[in-house]
């Protein structure tokens, strides 16, 4: 198998270069092999592709999103919904310049007006190319595949300087000549150099972004993260020759937005920082370094400076309206405008698109919607976000999906011709697909139909998505309202977003509240929770805190007053627990765990695995796992099942990891989810918590199901005499895709394989199995691929466990206890080797701690 999975990929990147993992295996399992999801641009070798890809590659936006001024500083151009626009300031009109079958961004204009330098996306690379501005006629500058970015014209417009991955697939600095559309004597500025410094969501090979020219074409000033742990790096100047010195003139955390550039007569720069706050806004500085101070303020990002050539004005991309705008800046007074296209010439015949989508009783209701025109990509109305997947099937589509949330109407404009439309709303409704003709008008109608569920009297099931981030660095500014315009498009009931740090910086702490937030409707609910980050033991979600933001909210992070593995996750969720708050593991695995055999161990830190998930399940401290989450469901499930086997009850949950204002992003919210059935009058997030810590619920990214075993479901424990017992079942499957198996899992093993219907994705069972000892026994469903429109690697769902006790009879889970002894043993040989503790009596009480949950094993294994 080429790819194990798109999730996988992502994060055993940055495992293999970092060589931080704890017994852990890298293999590919024996699963069939069939078209898999490939991430976007895997050309890149970089861990945490969603984090550069969003932050610093161009996506693709309705509104604009990088812009460059022309000589006479009275136009500008931009790339707005991948293509490039003109557009004098003073002006309403905006000139499109570039349609073709690819996306364009990044424009950068030359300095006697002829011609633009940009970037096309398209043949999963990002190739530079040089429009014509008189001809309109673009012609290619490189080949070959790889991701080259940030072009920028030297100040005589003779030279190219660019970013490209073409040197070991990272992100490394090249200038080329530039003459009459053609790019010859193509060189490497920067070298590659690898670091010692313990980083985390960076490569241990340093990386250089954003150059600029100085004015007078000597130099060129760029990001980088060399000597730096944490953050894209600080501001570095170079002499623009190969092999030439470069010297740091600032440094602060930076998040690839940072984008510094000179003013005209080359004293100051203007960059995107955001220092001291939670949001980028337009700084100041000295060219030669010095201090900074900001000249831009708000709850939103500034960012993408570009100063025009007269000196007088900045032009900036903010989202402070939610989606992304072009924005002018006064550089003296400060006085800002928005610069909007509300006249837009088209290169070719465009036509308007209506759409309107209907629920079951026919009124408007809102939903996901992907729209494609006749040119193959894809549209969004100009006020809507428009975002897409990460990862997609390269031999099935040319692009990754991109999708909008409608209110229940749409208003676009799209190259006339054949458009195809899918619909969707979370997975309670059938997908709906339509093909309209589009010359030049069209209006469609869409009546979404529900899946029929087997009742339950005066309960219906409902779903929650527990792991969100409203805002997380993206490119969007959400807010409480937008995140629950998303939720009732993906037809969820409770969301919890749960606040955490993005490096120094807590995005959305202004929102932390302990009470339901006040955009919640009656059906649709929105919590402020908080997940609790640590590079060493595990991250955790903490829902419905009643008191507080705990604080620091991150732990093991070295280098820093958090070096300590002390506040351990067994402190926070003993914190938690205090407020009422429900604790989970996080996005726990997705890799196969073996403590016996791993050789990395001692090579370094472990990474965001749940590693101490079995010594806080053994001391009770664990109200749930995410089953589903953003992770490897079956390698989740591996853990889980022996956990369970142990004796130990630990329901289902379901967190999505969305990082919902990001353009590019692994699947909207709500793309995993957890079902609990709660009362069709007075449905509350309260009775939700509550099932989902009985574990009356069933987690999935598609298929819906049920099970009772005796009379019992999913979180009862099912009492029985000694001897065996021939236990009548059923089992129910609804679901909007198809599935491949559904089965009957008891203590590990599969007991029952059931058939499907012709289309699988219905099935209705009953029978029975013989008991006979104690355990327990879950409901699941899966395929051996992805199922187009779940953006998650294949379909998985499962049920909470239902708990079996024979009387007489105990667990006997030598195997699996002697498996979480091994793990602890291994874990405890790491953390007794870490020097970063603030006390010795923080290292003793965790020694202690892990001393303590491995004598559970040790007891369990000897029963």
């Amino acid at each position: 198998m080429k790819h194990q999975s798109s999730t996988v990929l992502m994060k055993l990147s940055r495992f293999h270069r970092n060589k931080a993992i704890i017994f852990v295996v890298f293999f590919f399992t024996a699963w069939p092999i069939f078209a898999q999801r490939e991430a976007v641009l895997e050309q890149i070798d970089l861990p945490h592709r969603y984090y550069y890809r969003e932050m610093y590659l161009p996506q693709l936006t309705s509104g604009p999103n990088a812009a460059a001024w022309m000589p006479d500083s009275r136009a500008v151009v931009y790339s707005m919904a991948g293509t490039l626009w003109r557009q004098q300031v003073d002006s309403p009109n905006a000139k499109q310049l570039t349609a073709s079958a690819g996306y364009d961004y990044e424009p950068d204009c030359s300095p006697d007006g002829h011609w633009v330098a940009f970037v096309r996306y398209e043949h999963d690379a990002m190739e530079l190319w040089a429009l014509n501005l008189t001809t309109l006629r673009s012609h290619q500058l490189t080949s070959g595949g790889n991701v080259n970015v940030d072009p920028r014209f030297s100040p005589d417009g003779k030279r190219i300087v660019f970013v490209s991955t073409s040197y070991h697939k990272r992100f490394h600095i090249f200038v080329a000549d530039f003459s009459n559309g053609t790019l010859t004597n193509v060189q490497r500025l920067t070298g590659e150099d690898r670091s010692t410094l313990p980083r985390f969501y960076y490569s241990e090979f340093n990386h250089e972004i954003s150059p600029t020219w100085s004015p007078d074409g000597k130099e060129i000033l760029f990001v980088s993260n060399r000597r730096h742990i944490y953050g894209t790096g600080g501001f570095w100047r170079m002499r623009a020759e190969s092999g030439a010195e470069a010297h740091e003139i600032h440094y602060e955390e930076t998040a690839w937005k940072a984008r510094p550039e000179f003013s005209p007569d080359g004293k100051r720069l203007v960059y995107a920082s955001y220092l001291g706050g939670q949001w980028h806004q337009l700084w100041i500085m000295p060219a030669e370094g010095g201090d900074a101070f900001p000249i831009s303020y708000g709850d939103f990002d500034n960012t993408n400076p570009r100063w025009s050539p007269d000196g007088t004005r900045i032009a900036f991309i903010s989202n402070r309206s939610g989606n992304t705008a072009l924005w002018l800046q006064d550089v003296i007074g400060g006085a800002q405008r928005e610069v909007v296209a509300r006249h837009k010439h088209y290169l070719h015949p465009m036509g308007h698109l209506s759409i309107t989508v209907l629920d079951a009783s026919g009124k408007p209701t809102p939903a996901r919607i992907s729209v494609t025109g006749a040119d193959a990509r894809a549209y969004a109305p100009d006020d809507a976000w428009m975002q897409a997947e990460d990862a997609y099937d390269h031999t099935q589509s040319p692009f990754e999906a991109h999708y909008f949330h409608s209110n229940g109407t749409a208003s676009l404009t799209v190259p006339a011709g054949r458009v195809r439309l899918e619909v969707a709303k979370g997975i309670e409704y059938s997908v709906e697909h339509r093909t309209v003709l589009c010359e030049p008008d069209a209006h469609v109608v869409i009546h979404l139909q529900p899946i029929a569920i087997p009742d339950t009297a005066g309960k219906r099931w409902v779903s929650a998505d527990l792991h969100v981030h409203m805002n997380y660095g993206g490119a969007y500014r959400n807010t409480p309202a937008g995140l629950v315009a998303q939720q009732e498009a993906e037809d969820l009931f409770l969301v919890n977003n749960l606040i955490v740090n993005k490096e120094q910086r807590i995005p959305d702490i202004a929102y932390f509240r302990t009470t339901p937030d006040p955009a919640s409707t009656p059906r649709h609910w929105l919590l402020q929770g908080q997940e609790f980050h640590t590079s060493f033991w595990g991250h955790l979600s903490l829902l419905h805190l009643t008191h507080n933001y705990l604080l620091p909210d991150y732990a093991s992070y070295g280098n820093t007053a958090a070096a300590s593995l002390v506040p351990t996750n067994a402190d926070i969720e003993d914190l938690a627990h205090k407020q009422d708050a429900l604790v989970g593991y996080a996005h726990p695995f997705d890799i196969q765990v073996d403590p016996y055999t791993d050789p990395t161990l001692d090579q370094g830190q472990p990474l965001d695995e749940a590693l101490e998930l079995p010594v806080d399940v053994a001391l009770g401290k664990v109200d749930y796992i995410e089953t589903l989450g953003f992770s490897d469901h079956r390698m989740t499930a591996s853990v889980w099942y022996r956990l369970l086997n142990c004796g130990f009850h630990l329901p289902a949950g379901a967190g999505s990891d969305t990082m919902a204002n990001y353009a590019s992003l692994r699947g909207p919210v709500g793309l995993v989810r957890v079902f609990a059935d709660l009362p069709k009058s007075h449905p509350t997030p309260d009775l939700f918590l509550n099932e989902l810590k009985h574990g009356r619920t069933f987690a999935t990214n598609g298929p819906l199901l049920g099970l009772t075993l005796g009379g019992k479901s999913a979180g009862d424990q099912l009492r029985l005499a000694a001897g065996t017992h021939s236990i009548p079942f059923t089992a129910w499957l609804r679901s909007f895709v198809p599935v491949d198996h559904f089965q009957l899992v008891c203590r590990g093993k599969v007991v029952r394989d059931f058939p499907l219907d012709g289309s699988r994705q219905s099935a209705n069972v009953k029978g029975t199995i013989p008991v006979d000892q104690t355990g327990w026994c879950v409901l699941r469903a899966s395929s051996d691929k992805p199922e187009n429109p779940v953006y998650d690697d294949y379909i998985y769902a499962t049920t909470s466990p239902i708990y079996i006790d024979v009387a007489g009879s105990k667990p006997h889970p030598k195997e699996d206890a002697a498996f979480f002894i091994k793990w602890i043993d291994r874990l405890t040989a790491l953390a007794d080797a870490n020097t970063n503790w603030n006390t010795p009596a923080e290292k003793s009480s965790t020694l202690q701690m892990l001393r303590t949950a491995r004598q559970i094993y040790v007891n369990l294994q000897n029963q």
